[in-house]
């Protein structure tokens, strides 16, 4: 199972999304689990996303348990919780993990939420203009370690300002290793 992880606005999706077409793995991102619930329950505050975020880790976490024990490898993509995540991720491939820490710049990070927060394309739920106000007023990253998860296997580091547009071919090259080696 591959695990691709970070703060909002890092680029996880938009990698999670290559890694998979180009790994052949099925994916499952925790926004898209979160967007079917806004839609089915409504936005509300920030309380209410965070519920909303635990319960689409949950169902997440339940449909990657199932995929697995079936035999299939996959990738989950979200801002898993250091501390948080570990025990369920671990029951689902408790030796057969590895990790894709997503980072950027604070600037870069506090302009893609300022755009995400004037777009239309995600539920106005995830609440970005409140973590648009956030980012422009105080640092809005941490050190790229404080984001991995206690997990057994590889770790690695996906910077996406230092990253040429399209080029994830290291990245890649060290991933199709390791899923051949399960």
């Amino acid at each position: 199972m591959l695990i691709v992880t970070g703060l909002p606005a890092t680029g996880k999706s938009t990698l999670a999304s290559r890694l998979a077409d180009v790994l052949d793995l099925p994916s499952m991102a925790k926004d898209i689990v979160k967007e079917a619930l806004f839609e089915a329950l409504g936005a509300g505050d920030a309380g209410w996303s965070r519920r909303l975020s635990d319960a689409s880790f949950a169902t997440m976490f339940a449909l990657a348990l199932r995929q697995v024990r079936q035999g299939h490898s996959l990738l989950l993509e979200g801002n898993f919780r250091p501390g948080e995540h570990e025990a369920a991720i671990v029951r689902i491939a408790p030796d057969r993990i590895a990790q894709v820490l997503c980072s950027v710049s604070d600037s870069t990070r506090s302009a893609r939420l300022q755009r995400r927060a004037r777009s239309r394309s995600r539920h106005p739920g995830h609440r970005d203009s409140a973590a648009a106000a956030a980012a422009s007023t105080s640092a809005v990253t941490a050190a790229p370690e404080s984001g991995f998860l206690e997990l057994p296997g590889p770790r690695l580091h996906y910077d996406g300002d230092a990253a040429r547009r399209g080029d994830i071919a290291a990245l890649v090259a060290v991933l199709r290793e390791w899923l051949r080696a399960q």
